[in-house]
């Protein structure tokens, strides 16, 4: 992992921070003052991982704000800006995100055909929060290009929506369209704020500190061995993809109730993903952010200008933009894997007429149709996890169901262990879904959810798992 220090949400660092940010924000009633200080706080709160990371995000803020006013200024060229734009941000994080992977598999390609030649790897950390913030800023200059938005022609605001500091490193993705428009309007202080906000960050903190960090113990233990069992890895990928779900929920919930004090709303990122009966369903659940970009500006791309037949096309177009999903988790081929995956199961389940908006019948159907695609995606979390493909593939040949074994009562353990951090789970969606207006219910858990968190708390929390994307 990263070898920075930084103010991660977890530490007293970004609690100390918050709070002063919080008070000094709320004492200036000016909304350009707001807006500057919200801009300083957030190339501190990313500098503080290393102050060059502030030149990236500088200089991308810089060219699509340029690129957006060309593309008014000179509406027959406006394609050349977009590409400009296209080309310098995902040319940064090619560079920074992929360069090593691909000069790598060059190497072993060519190695193969007998030319025997030294890989040239550059020695860099990938700049936390890359793909996120990258993604955002491109969906302003591609709305504009579309006609969707008008170029902003305020530079302190346009800077502001780029690096705004409680979603920087991990999201939630933001719209331009969507954003912009609160950071310019007033802001007026209103207690709702902190009161809506405290059971967002109070419930992070117990999904990170009490769930996520817990389950990661066991998680590491079962995939750092060499050879597992086959009972050892179903345990593990059963217990890494509640852990990833703890964990990256647990940043969107502290994202959201932070910007929430400052008067904004970022958009929800997951719904009960858990509970999801098909793969489209999985995709409407599960970072929703993410989904929504990559269906608007990947998916429907390659629909328009991909010369394929229409009976072939869905299916090809849909494996090609969950592999470039997959590509966008991480440069290693398990994530490229697991976005191939992704990408079959969606077009296995629409072309067994189970795709789209397909709902199970009865509560046999929904129950069986809930069991298949909660192992598959068990599955999916075995192909994010693994170290390598070898690694998997080794343990599958080792299938068996000895039910007597010690492999079998480890495993057992573990996942006894993984369901039962995880109840804070069941009952926060238990207050969402059957009792949400019953305040009183929800204060009794909150205050519980504080008592676990100053048992649990620790300064040395692990990262978040999507700080590496």
């Amino acid at each position: 992992m990263y070898q920075y220090f930084y103010m991660i949400f977890t530490s007293f660092t970004y609690i100390y921070f918050l709070t002063g940010f919080f008070i000094l924000y709320w004492t200036i009633r000016n909304k350009t003052a707001q807006n500057i200080l919200t801009l300083v706080g957030s190339y501190l709160f990313y500098g503080w991982i290393h102050p060059w990371f502030c030149i990236l995000i500088a200089s991308s803020t810089l060219v699509d704000y340029f690129c957006g006013l060309q593309m008014q200024k000179h509406p027959k060229k406006k394609k050349l800006y977009l590409y400009a734009s296209l080309w310098f941000n995902l040319g940064l994080l090619g560079f920074f995100k992929y360069f090593n992977f691909f000069a790598e598999n060059i190497h072993i390609i060519l190695t193969q055909l007998g030319l025997q030649l030294d890989p040239f790897l550059l020695q860099i950390f990938l700049p936390i929060g890359i793909s996120f913030y990258t993604f955002q800023t491109l969906s302003y200059t591609i709305d504009i290009y579309r006609g969707q938005l008008k170029p902003r022609k305020n530079l302190l605001d346009f800077a502001v929506f780029v690096s705004f500091f409680p979603q920087l490193v991990a999201g939630p993705i933001e719209r331009a369209k969507r954003f912009l428009p609160k950071i310019e309007n007033e802001r007026v202080f209103n207690w709702t704020f902190f009161t809506s906000a405290f059971p967002l960050l109070i419930r992070g903190y117990v999904k990170k500190m009490v769930i996520a960090d817990n389950i990661a113990v066991y998680v590491d233990k079962v995939f750092m061995l060499e050879e597992p069992t086959f009972m050892l890895m179903m345990a593990g990928g059963l217990a890494f993809s509640i852990q990833i779900y703890a964990d990256f929920a647990a940043y969107t919930d502290i994202a959201r109730g932070s910007a929430r004090l400052l008067g904004f709303e970022l958009v929800k990122n997951f719904n009960a993903p858990s509970l999801a009966i098909s793969p489209t369903d999985f995709w409407k659940r599960w970072h929703i952010s993410l989904t929504s970009w990559i269906n608007d500006y990947v998916f429907f791309t390659f629909v328009r200008w991909l010369p394929i037949r229409r009976r072939i096309k869905f299916g090809v177009i849909s494996i090609l933009t969950m592999g470039i999903c997959g590509l966008w988790h991480g440069a290693a081929w398990n994530f490229i894997w697991w976005g191939i995956f992704h990408g079959l199961l969606i077009v296995l389940y629409a072309y067994l007429g189970m795709g789209g908006r397909w709902k199970p019948i009865g509560v046999l159907q929904t129950f069986t149709a809930w069991s298949v695609m909660f192992s598959l995606n068990v599955f999916s979390a075995l192909l994010f996890r693994t170290p390598n493909m070898t690694w998997l593939a080794s343990a599958f040949s080792t299938i068996s169901f000895d039910f007597n074994g010690d492999s079998f009562i480890v495993a057992l353990v573990i996942v006894c262990f993984t369901l039962i951090y995880a109840l804070p789970f069941y009952v926060y969606a238990f207050l969402e879904k059957i009792a949400p207006t019953k305040k009183w219910v929800h204060a009794i858990v909150d205050g519980l959810s504080v008592v676990l968190i100053a048992l649990m708390f620790r300064e040395a929390s692990g990262d978040f798992i999507y700080f590496q994307f």
